[in-house]
């Protein structure tokens, strides 16, 4: 399929369908080469659509705004912005081409559900240095066995630029550029189905092991939680190494909990257990769209299609917010999403002969500009869609890298939804931490609990 390939027919009538275990083609030299020509660094088609409706990236948003005050939220470089149309259960069928099955589904089951579609405007961007790195390894990232893992890499956030297998795509957002290290202050929450919730509140570590000054051999990253709130389980935390090549070893993982008051190995922090204080919502791997091994499933790249997607959600981001003004009966406010046509890669993945997983089917759809999971649509073993999970994209100009506002996974069977990652009642993330091997120790989940 050509690089350009786009799908106009239902989301998965595929044009290609590609294996995580095929052999992989390394990038020849006149592949690197159209990267910052006609692909952006990062391998998206710089050139916009035919109708203009998708227009050409020209950078992305690198710089603050005037007025911008982290303590405050982002500011909104787009806000003079109309919707141009509004789509909801009544009109859905008349944008279905552009339309995940989940997101109809949504539209079709709340009156109040609806998606406001305003101009497209490409913001994503990657510091220099991450794109030299991108060009400097790129060429000869390799997948591991069964798609199992990335070897000839150190530090590159999008291995695989011009992807050809359809793990390809979810190890580019595995391993997209989250800032080198950070701390973050967020909440999670399951919804009942009148509205009601607890925050969960949790402070998250992390590190690409490429910013640490000893990282151990085969290091991918470290990422350390602690729970904060509500008092009923504060104090419970996780740890978890998770390594480049998951064929030569996989991940490590202890958690902390402090009636026990004992560390122990955690080989469950993987796959569909269930996520702390979820009320069993979400999979530990629907973590940031997905994480951890794929040797669960057999992938699959259907091809890229244009298709609306919550994008540049900086209202969001707002600190003047609640979160009960964000929490509505029956999904987030809509009002506060914006969304936007894009253009997405779409991998199938479907649960291996022989394995077991609560989803047995998952399609991603993942922004090209950024590599990240913008929409996801999971299935149960009977086939039928069961969870719609939809990522509130912005481009984190501060940082300079696509970032989220929240995502929300929606159950369709249960009628309830959990929100992740809104920051709007909390401190400000840190990035650029300097932080030692030790921070994620097994004996740190210990200290950082007491």
């Amino acid at each position: 399929m050509p690089h350009t390939a786009t799908l106009k027919a239902p989301v998965l009538a595929s044009l290609i369908v590609l294996a995580a275990g095929s052999a992989h083609a390394e990038m020849s030299p006149q592949d690197l080469a159209r990267l910052g020509k006609d692909l952006t660094p990062v391998g998206a088609e710089t050139a916009g659509n035919k109708d203009g409706s998708i227009p050409a990236w020209t950078g992305g948003l690198t710089k603050p705004p005037a007025g911008h005050d982290p303590a405050k939220g982002f500011v909104d470089p787009f806000a003079a912005d109309q919707p141009l149309y509004v789509i909801t259960g009544a009109n859905a069928d008349q944008y279905k081409d552009k339309l995940a099955p989940g997101q109809i589904a949504l539209l079709k089951r709340y009156p109040t559900y609806k998606m406001k579609v305003y101009p497209t405007r490409r913001s994503a961007a990657l510091p220099q240095k991450e794109y030299d790195v991108i060009k400097a390894e790129a060429g000869a990232a390799k997948l591991a066995e069964g798609g199992n893992g990335v070897q000839n890499i150190s530090a590159t956030a999008v291995p695989f630029p011009m992807p050809k297998a359809g793990v390809e795509p979810i190890w580019n957002h595995i391993m997209h550029y989250r800032g080198g290290t950070y701390q973050r202050y967020g909440t999670e929450f399951p919804v009942h189905t009148n509205g009601n919730f607890t925050p969960l509140r949790r402070t998250e570590w992390y590190a690409r092991a490429s910013e640490l000054g000893n990282p151990e051999p085969n290091r991918l990253s470290y990422y350390l939680n602690l729970v904060t709130a509500p008092s009923s389980i504060a104090g419970e935390a996780i740890l978890s190494h998770d390594p480049l090549d998951q064929v030569k070893e996989s991940r490590l993982a202890w958690t902390y909990n402090p009636g026990q008051r004992r560390v122990l190995r955690a080989p469950s922090v993987s796959y569909d257990s269930p996520g702390t204080g979820t009320d069993g919502l979400r999979t530990m791997d629907d973590y940031d769209g997905f994480n951890g091994a794929p040797d669960r499933f057999d992938w699959k790249l259907v091809g890229k299609k244009e298709m609306i997607i919550p994008y540049n959600n900086y209202k969001l981001t707002d600190k003047g917010l609640k979160y009960g003004s964000i929490i509505k009966e029956g999904h987030v406010d809509q009002d506060l999403v914006r969304y936007e046509l894009h253009r997405v890669w779409v991998v199938q993945a479907t649960v291996k002969s022989g394995f077991r997983h609560l989803y047995a089917k998952r399609d991603f759809f993942i922004d090209e500009d950024s590599w990240i999971i913008a929409h996801k649509d999971q299935y149960d073993g009977r086939g039928e869609l069961w969870r719609v999970h939809e990522f509130f994209l912005i481009q984190d100009y501060d940082q300079v890298m696509p970032h989220y506002a929240g995502n929300v996974q929606y159950d369709l069977q249960a009628r309830r939804y959990l929100v992740h990652q809104l920051t709007n009642e909390e401190k400000p993330t840190k990035y650029g931490m300097n932080y030692e091997l030790s921070r994620f120790s097994p004996d740190s989940l210990r200290r950082i609990s007491n």
